[in-house]
Formats: C-alpha cells, structure tokens, sequence
C-alpha cells in the first residue's frame, strides 16, 4: 500500500505541474482553456472558475488541459486552431518546460533542507577497494592509488570523483591519472561503465555495522549496529571489503567472526546465506559510514538544482540515443511498474530521498514527452516545425492517421515496458 501511495502522489504532483505547463502557455497567447483535469476517467470534483472547468478525477495516472479549437478547424482568435504555429509550438512545449522547472525546484529544495553525505567525500581520492570487473579494475588501478585526474579532469575528492564520473558515465573511451609510490601514473582504456561492474574505485571503510536486515544471518546471530569485526575465521581483517572478501569466499560454509561490542569481544559462528539473485555469500549488513549534513543557500541551491537538471538531461538524452543505436540494451528501459517501486522504496528511505527521486522522474517525463512521436508534445512540435517549412497546415485525414500511429506505438512501449517488469520480477531480479 505504501508503494501504490507514493507512486500516486508522484504521479500526480508530475502530471498536475506538466499539464499546469501548457496550461500557463495557452494562457499566455490567448487561447481559452476549456478543461484543466488531473486525472482520467469519472469526474470526482469539479468546479468551474471563469471560463475553464478545473476537474479531478478517478484515475491519476495522467492528467490533460482541453484547450478550445484543439481538435477542429475554428476561426476564433481565442481558438487554439487560429494561433500562429510559433505559439502552438511554445504551448507544446510548455509542459516538458514545467518538468524541467520542477526538477529544478525540487533539486534546490533538498540542497536547501540539506542531506546527510558520507564525511569520505571531502577527503583525497585513495582507492581503497576496487570492485571485480570494474572499469577502475581492469584500468589496473590498485588499493593506495591517489585519483588525481579522470578524463583530464583534476579531481581533490571523492565528491569531484564522483560529479566527473557522472558526467562522463556513457563515455566509451576512459584515461585516469593516478599517484602511486610517489610517481604519476596515466592509465587508458577503450570501455565503458556500462559493460563493466560500475566504475569500481571506492575509499577505504573500516569493519564497523551500520545496518542489520531484519531475519539475516547477521540478525538471527544476535548482531548489532555499531559492531566491529575484527577477525574472520581467526585472521585479522583491514576494513569492510576485507570482510566482504572473506564471506564470498566461504561460499556458504560456516564462518567464525571475532566482534568487538563495546569494551567486550566475543565470538559469534554465522552461516551466510546465497542470495538467489546473484548467487552471492551475504550476512545481511552493510558498512557504518560517518556522515555530515551539507546545506546549501537559497541562491546556490538553485545554481546546483539547474546544474544537476542539465546533467541529467544529457545524460538521459545520451542514453536515449544509446538505446537508439544498440549502445544500451533495451532490456533496461522500465516502466510504471519499476517506477512504483522506486517511489515506494525512496518513501520509505525518507522525504528527502523521495523528493530527490521525484526531481529525476520529472527530467525523464520531460525528455519522454519531447520524443517527436505522435501524440507526445515532440510529436506536436514536429507536426507545427514541418507545417511552418511548408507553409500550410496538413488535411485532417493526415493528422487522425497521425494520431492513430502515434496511440500505436505508445500503447507497443508501454506494452513492453511493463513485461520488461513483469520478467524482472518474475526472474526474481531487482527492479
């Protein structure tokens, strides 16, 4: 119930500020707005203020804004029909413009309100641990490496590290400056993230619980937040990957862990359980992380929520075209089901999280609906740019068997999407 409740309140804060887009739009040049409804289906409210009716209704998956002459040829000068197609192309693009605002807004707001970030990020870049497989690992990068430049770009902290790592993560072609034993070190490689096991070069973390799953292996042995773990199986460890090392290694065998709790140290046999999706020895905890919380003023918020937007614009706008040419597998496109569990997943971690993963929702809407098919606003703005090129609007025959396709091929993405989740979740994979 949690999970349906986020997604509904993500949904309709999305739909009710992108349909509030073309809503202003169509105010703004003129054009009488009919109908402003979040929601479809049976009217559940409604109340009319001057000449638009403003509606809520059963369904809120979706929202729409009827504007007069939309859908017929009428000569009226508050008709959307007789609007120069400059305006009907600012009116389409209202909505996608009002995501992108929203994200803005919603990324300034919790640099504002702040967020605990782990201390780590305001240290050097000293690799100390490098995950199997990685684009760092097969680079040859090695734990006690200093990151000093990626992609010819100077970094001083894993926060730098992290921000040009996102920046260049569709990259296909990598070089990594590093300092080892006192000398420079420039390493290259033709890869990407993508076909790797993420970028892989992580800081050192000590052996100390930060979080028990309920009914774990951890759990049922009596582990606790703030536990040390000193040894494994008799040996000393250094820091939590040592840790994670050994417990894949053990398979599923029994494992003795030396704890220190406190002023005392005892010793506790656990049985790791193999998680069935990944076939991998866990305990069930993760590492303790000290952390800070990083506020931001007003104006500076605002300067980080339009850097990170535009980011995640291109970002997504590369990914699209990866997908485009074959680059990324389709397979990893998701749907509302996946959404669903993003909402209900980020709700449960807090307000903050939510908000932020709501901020990333609304920058792909946006990019969604500026996808020149038909029916999509970028659909709209194509039809309007070609009319202006010829300087003469199409036959309404043209524009239903424009409408007809584009209901086509959304209704196959949305087809597929949706068993792209289904299998997901019956694989018993992750979303």
């Amino acid at each position: 119930m949690e999970y349906v409740l986020a997604f509904l309140v993500l949904i309709g804060v999305l739909i009710w500020f992108h349909e509030l887009g073309h809503f202003l739009m169509a105010k703004l040049f003129g054009v009488k707005v009919e109908i402003f409804s979040i929601g479809f289906g049976p009217v559940l409210l409604s109340k009319r203020i001057g000449e638009t009716e403003y509606r809520l209704s059963a369904l809120p998956l979706g929202g729409f804004v009827k504007l007069y002459g939309e859908e017929e040829e009428i000569h009226d000068k508050r008709a959307f029909s007789s609007k120069p197609n400059w305006q009907k192309i600012l009116i389409a693009f209202g909505g996608p413009l009002f995501n992108f605002i929203l994200a803005v807004l919603l990324f300034a707001f919790v640099a504002m309100v702040g967020k605990q970030v782990p201390k780590y990020i305001y240290e050097k870049p000293l690799v100390g641990h490098v995950v199997e497989n990685s684009l760092t690992h097969k680079m040859g990068i090695k734990p006690g490496d200093v990151i000093l430049e990626i992609n010819s770009k100077k970094v001083q902290n894993w926060k730098e590290v992290e921000s040009t790592v996102f920046e260049n993560i569709l990259t296909k072609s990598w070089s990594i400056k590093v300092l080892r034993d006192g000398k420079e070190i420039n390493l290259f490689i033709n890869d990407s993230i993508s076909k790797s096991s993420g970028f892989g070069a992580e800081p050192w973390l000590p052996a100390i619980v930060g979080r028990v799953v309920e009914d774990s292996p951890a759990y049922q042995i009596g582990m606790q937040k703030g536990d040390r773990i000193l040894k494994v199986n008799g040996k000393e460890i250094d820091g939590w990957y040592e840790l994670v090392r050994h417990i894949r290694e053990s398979k599923d065998k029994p494992v003795l862990l030396t704890i220190k709790r406190g002023e005392s140290i005892e010793e506790k046999m656990v049985i790791p359980k193999v998680d069935q999706r990944t076939g991998i020895p866990i305990l069930g905890i993760s590492p303790y992380v000290e952390s800070t919380k990083v506020t931001e003023e007003p104006l500076k918020a605002l300067i980080d929520g339009v850097y990170r937007t535009y980011m995640l614009s291109i970002l997504s706008l590369k990914a699209l075209w990866s997908v485009i040419t074959g680059g990324i597998s389709i397979k990893t496109l998701g749907g509302p089901i996946a959404i669903a569990q993003l909402a209900g997943e980020s709700a449960q971690q807090g307000i903050i999280p939510f908000v932020a993963m709501m901020a990333f929702i609304s920058v792909q809407l946006a990019i969604f609906n500026l996808i020149p098919l038909p029916i999509l606003d970028g659909g709209l703005i194509l039809l309007f740019l070609i009319e202006s090129i010829r300087r003469k609007p199409f036959s309404p025959k043209f524009k239903e068997a424009w409408v007809k396709a584009g209901y086509a091929i959304i209704i196959v993405i949305a087809g597929f999407v949706i068993l792209n989740d289904i299998i997901r979740i019956l694989s018993g994979g992750r979303l």
